[in-house]
């Protein structure tokens, strides 16, 4: 099956508290350069926990956005895409569906899913709400990144395309299982052995299985 897709790029810029971020993003046309490190043109800040090559692209569900509206109707306006930051936006495609390494062809290019995009405190400034990324992350509305196994061409009137499901991890299991689960180590051991799993998560998993206890969350949710 067949997916179209929107594309959007941003650059980095500043906020009102001085973290750089490249969350604003504008919708793109034409023909587009895809790299190990993402589309040509498109920036991340802070790239110790934005972009690199397990995290070149993000993915965001344009049907989530009524929730949004629904849950907060003042800033209504707001929640329509690129508002959480997402280089693709589709139809049809969501955490239930999608899973922990599919491989989609884009263009003459090839993506593979690789964790959940894993919600930060800038989208608390971004939107003006102080708390929404803990109610992302709550929600399981989170998107999904992906790393790009063949470099190349790519467009929005070039479809997305599933070829290959390499997992039985969807990418709302595995965000279950790392936030909204207590402690469970068999779990763990069932996302680790996820074929595609970035390598930041296949370390934030193991870790957990190595102390046994789940590591400090408060820093990427709410700056702190």
């Amino acid at each position: 099956m067949q997916y179209q897709v929107d594309v959007f790029t941003g650059k980095i810029r500043d906020y009102d508290d001085s973290r750089p971020s490249a969350i604003a993003k504008l919708q793109v046309e034409g023909e587009l350069i895809l790299t190990e490190l993402g589309i040509v043109g498109d920036e991340q800040a802070e790239k110790s926990y934005h972009g690199g090559t397990d995290r070149a692209l993000c993915h965001y569900p344009r049907e989530h956005y009524a929730h949004w509206v629904q849950i907060f109707p003042e800033q209504a306006a707001l929640f329509c895409a690129p508002a959480f930051g997402e280089n693709l936006s589709t139809e049809g495609l969501t955490e239930q569906n999608v899973f922990i390494g599919d491989i989609f062809r884009w263009g003459n290019t090839l993506i593979q899913v690789t964790q959940p995009r894993s919600p930060c405190f800038k989208l608390n400034f971004h939107f003006g709400i102080s708390d929404i990324s803990a109610q992302m992350q709550a929600s399981g509305r989170v998107g999904w990144l992906y790393r790009v196994v063949a470099a190349g061409k790519v467009s929005a009137e070039a479809p997305l395309e599933l070829l290959s499901r390499v997992s039985d991890v969807s990418v709302y299991d595995a965000a279950a299982i790392a936030w909204f689960q207590p402690f469970d180590d068999e779990q763990y051991h069932r996302l680790l052995s996820a074929a595609g799993l970035s390598a930041s998560w296949t370390r934030t998993m193991q870790n957990r299985r190595t102390h046994g206890k789940i590591e400090e969350q408060s820093r990427r949710l709410w700056g702190k």
